[in-house]
């Protein structure tokens, strides 16, 4: 039988993992464009929005319509207590409580079904704003996936869905475990896999492919061995200038624009 002692501490372990698995099956996401894309895109996983008191602009009023004509629970609190659900960020007067449901993702197998195909595959790209830039980007661009290592890259956190503006709720973000099996994967299923490096001879600019994925490395340390040995092709960006590279979330912008103006003038 356990003392008093011992009760305690089963309780308080037990409480603890409530907890945690309450965390991992709900997150908090602010900022006007991350909430409002979540609820167009997802209302059935938002549970709750907060938004704060006396802010009676037109961009709130739209949080506000569009929560209510998508059957979304919304309340007014303090700023304060904005704050505090999201201490240290620019929530812009919203933020959303929502459901991690992970059963509503699109496979890698889906998406390699399709006839014509542009994955982004980030390569140990750990900072979340490069992250949620390269996502709205590639809403943008209209790429069908992003794939990263779950080992490398970080889960889709508060920070990354605000920069990515939305786009962390529209384009697919696929954690793998190892990536340069996932790309020989990608390969087999008829896709070019296409590699971005400064010492590369050819240029961004002689590639075109229907179905193509773009592999970015980190900055500074560009791609992995392992990785770069999967790409079928490595191609670079002219520097024209005295930089020797560009930010990770510019470069891949440039790359993803200049292989959807190829393939728009291939087709």
């Amino acid at each position: 039988m356990r003392s008093f002692a011992e009760e305690k501490k089963f309780f308080y372990r037990v409480r603890v993992l409530r907890i945690n698995m309450a965390k991992k099956s709900h997150e908090l996401i602010y900022g006007i464009h991350a909430v409002e894309s979540a609820i167009r895109n997802q209302p059935e996983n938002v549970l709750q929005v907060f938004v704060q008191q006396g802010r009676n602009d037109n961009r709130i009023k739209k949080i506000h319509s569009i929560a209510q004509n998508s059957g979304v629970s919304i309340q007014s609190i303090s700023n304060d207590k904005l704050k505090e659900k999201c201490p240290k960020a620019r929530h812009q007067g919203v933020v959303a409580e929502i459901r991690y449901n992970k059963s509503s993702e699109l496979s890698l197998d889906d998406i390699l079904e399709k006839e014509s195909l542009l994955l982004l595959v980030l390569d140990e790209v750990q900072d979340p704003h490069n992250i949620g830039a390269c996502l709205r980007t590639a809403d943008a661009v209209g790429v069908d996936a992003v794939i990263v290592s779950k080992n490398r890259s970080p889960a889709l956190t508060p920070v990354i869905r605000n920069v990515a503006s939305g786009a962390a709720e529209t384009v697919p973000y696929i954690m793998v475990s190892n990536l340069a099996r996932v790309l020989d994967k990608i390969k087999q299923s008829n896709v070019w896999v296409m590699g971005t490096s400064g010492d590369a001879e050819q240029t961004i600019y002689s590639a075109s492919c229907n179905r193509l994925a773009l592999v970015m490395g980190s900055e500074g340390k560009g791609m992995r061995r392992l990785t770069r040995e999967a790409c079928d092709e490595l191609v670079s960006i002219p520097m024209r200038g005295s930089v020797e590279s560009l930010n990770i979330s510019v470069a891949t912008a440039v790359c993803l624009y200049e292989i959807r103006r190829q393939q728009k003038e291939s087709s």
